[in-house]
């Protein structure tokens, strides 16, 4: 598909749907202010780089907010490893002053003990030490004098990791507990229109295993990777929820009615008679889309569905509505704690690796990132667009291939999301660092930020805004209320060189000589004006 051929695609799409369906007010709040079509026909982007730095376009500049390992309360504890989504929740009447959550979804053991590999002895103590190094941190950030700052002092700083004990919803006891010890591999997430903050668990397998249940027998299958099981034997079925954090208190609580499964995204809408309707990734190639939609304004009951993108259709993963469910699993507990296998039941559609959804603040179609499927030859992936037919509890809807990556477009590896207040959108890329420079990915460069206009000469287009240190994936945007402030991660600079601590592949941030280490940072600068108006 040539470039134009490309952008009349796009334009196509974006035109297909201008009418609000059932939005959530935290989606409303984004239109107002809605101006006339941003100035981007004169800027420029970057172009494609591999240099270790974190680049940015003409008209942005950043601080680091808080690295792996900064001490972030008067308590001793530290900013974790591998942050990725961020989500900024303002005090009431406050821009500039708020509550950042930043999952920290994984960790590299040679950078955490600061040995080579080795060298590493995977004992209790190592262990231990990784898991307090993942989950999420809650910061209390206030802007003073034109510059973001931690509150160290504060009461609201605090972690919540991979040793919290944190209850299974509606006091449900799964594989022989009530709870389960910590959260992990916290990737995407949302904010839900009552406060909370909501982190998916993604790869968790590569720390505990996987399990499967086929007719009451089930069987775990576990991986040579971190190797926490060796240690502490916990059940799979504990981990791979939607967790919901109180921001205040660090309370959290993992959702079961949501589903389990290697989730990535739980990006939430409102419908017009008030339900809450939560759309979720799950990032493995073959994995599938869903969608919960809850009774009322929580999480105490709902359906979840998997969504049949051939023809268009949300399926129930209901027990009691699906005889091939009831013929593999005893009750409708197992089939949400089982849900990759409820969704292959019921005949959900798989998919390129689906990963983070947004919604658009005035149209509330729904995009979601096909991030790549080396299984199917798809090495760039793609953007779908779901609209649905009527309101985000309907159960049809129409899907079609948004945008596509490649040497046309200029985007790999799509991966998070997020709408700016005039609905263009921003989007960051995650080729692996075994991808980047190599033949088929080396016209991209490191992984990047993209902003891509809705509207006027360049619509479809998109800009190259950010550059990645080398090695590293930028994940998580998440703008303040004003739109002058972006925060976003930078995960796992230099994880190329974790065999040789002696020469690091990133210096990132602290300069020649220190080992890298991921780090969220707050973006800002006269770009984002002239891009949002």
């Amino acid at each position: 598909m040539d470039t134009m051929q490309s952008r009349r695609q796009f334009l196509r799409f974006v035109s297909s749907q201008t009418t609000l369906i059932g939005l959530s007010p935290l989606l409303l709040n984004t239109i107002s202010g809605c101006t006339s079509t941003p100035p981007v026909s004169e800027v420029k982007g970057i172009a494609p780089s591999f240099e270790d730095k974190l680049l940015l376009a003409d008209g942005l500049n950043y601080k680091v907010l808080a690295r792996w390992g900064d001490k972030i309360n008067k308590n001793g504890e530290t900013f974790g490893f591998n942050n990725d989504f961020t989500c900024y929740l303002p005090f009431a009447g406050k821009t500039n002053e708020g509550l950042l959550w930043v999952n920290h979804e994984s960790v590299i053991p040679q950078f955490i003990h600061g040995k080579n590999s080795d060298q590493l002895t995977r004992s209790i103590n190592e262990i231990i030490k990784e898991q307090e190094a993942v989950g999420g941190s809650i910061l209390h950030v206030k802007k003073i004098s034109d510059e973001w700052a931690v509150q160290i002092n504060s009461k609201y700083n605090r972690r919540v990791h991979g040793r919290t004990k944190i209850p299974f919803s509606h006091g449900k006891t799964i594989q022989g507990s009530q709870a389960a010890v910590g959260t992990l591999a916290n990737c995407a997430g949302g904010l839900t229109p009552w406060g909370t903050f909501l982190t998916s668990e993604e790869n968790y397998d590569g720390f505990y295993g996987e399990a499967k249940m086929v007719k009451g027998q089930r069987t775990v299958h576990t991986f040579e990777k971190f190797n926490w099981w060796k240690q502490f034997p916990l059940p799979p079925e504990h981990y791979g929820w939607i967790v919901e954090i109180d921001p205040t208190t660090g309370a959290a609580e993992k959702q079961i009615l949501l589903g389990r499964a290697p989730h990535e995204g739980a990006t939430v809408a409102v419908t017009r008679d008030k339900k809450a309707a939560v759309y979720m990734g799950e990032d493995r190639e073959g994995g599938y889309i869903y969608k919960f939609v809850s009774t009322g304004m929580n999480f105490k009951d709902g359906t979840l569905y998997a969504a049949d993108t051939k023809n268009g259709k949300w399926l129930p993963l209901d027990i009691e509505k699906s005889p091939e469910l009831k013929n593999n699993f005893r009750n409708q507990l197992e089939v949400v704690t089982y849900a990759h296998q409820s969704a292959a039941i019921v005949g959900a559609t798989p998919q390129d690796r689906p990963e983070d959804v947004a919604i658009h603040p005035q149209t509330g179609d729904i995009f979601i990132t096909l991030t790549k499927n080396s299984q199917t030859g798809n090495l760039y992936g793609s953007l779908l667009k779901i609209t649905e037919d009527q309101d985000h509890d309907s159960v049809s809807f129409k899907a079609d291939t948004w945008i596509s990556g490649g040497l046309e477009t200029g985007l790999a590896c799509p991966d998070n999301l997020c709408f700016d207040k005039n609905g263009n959108l921003w989007m960051t890329t995650d080729m692996s660092e075994k991808d980047i420079g190599n033949k088929n990915y080396k016209q991209f460069g490191n992984n990047g930020l993209f902003f891509i206009p809705m509207s006027g000469k360049k619509a479809g287009l998109p800009i190259q805004v950010a550059s990645a240190p080398v090695d590293a994936e930028l994940t998580g945007p998440w703008f303040t209320p004003d739109y002058k402030t972006l925060f976003l991660s930078v995960q796992h600079p230099g994880s190329s060189g974790r065999n040789n601590l002696a020469h690091p592949t990133s210096a990132w941030p602290d300069g020649k000589g220190q080992l890298p280490k991921p780090a969220v940072v707050a973006i800002e600068g006269p770009l984002f004006d002239q891009l949002m108006g």
